[in-house]
């Protein structure tokens, strides 16, 4: 069969998420091989697995949508219909907002330091 692939697969012992039934349905499988086209996917139940569905592989950081190829007992090949899509990371800061961001956070902590103090005090004064 691997003649018939495009890549070489890698070997891998992977921890994934199959989710499907738009994110309402989910299983976990073990992602023994993957190459940037497919991978194959062991699991204990292959016959309520959808034709196409997402694959999140958490110690990647990476979701693909797959398509199902072909399926036996423990395991199913599957293609990647696109390149893995990468959760969304924070927007780029410039110096102006990251310095407005810090004066903004070191008031917010003087005041703190300015309640804690009340509060301080209050004790103190009661005597407890």
């Amino acid at each position: 069969m691997s003649e018939l692939r495009r890549e070489t697969r890698l070997r891998t012992f992977l921890k994934g998420r199959i989710v499907f039934n738009n994110g309402n349905s989910s299983m976990d499988c073990l992602v023994r091989d993957i190459s940037a086209s497919g991978a194959r996917l062991m699991l204990s139940q292959t016959a309520t697995l959808p034709d196409g569905f997402d694959l999140v592989i958490p110690a990647k950081d990476r979701t693909h949508k797959a398509t199902l190829r072909w399926r036996k007992a423990d395991s199913v090949g599957v293609t990647f219909a696109e390149e893995a899509v990468r959760p969304p990371s924070a927007p780029d800061a410039t110096p102006a907002v990251l310095l407005a961001r810090i004066r903004e956070l070191e008031a917010e902590n003087a005041s703190l330091r300015h309640q804690l103090k009340e509060a301080e005090a209050v004790v103190l004064g009661r005597g407890l």
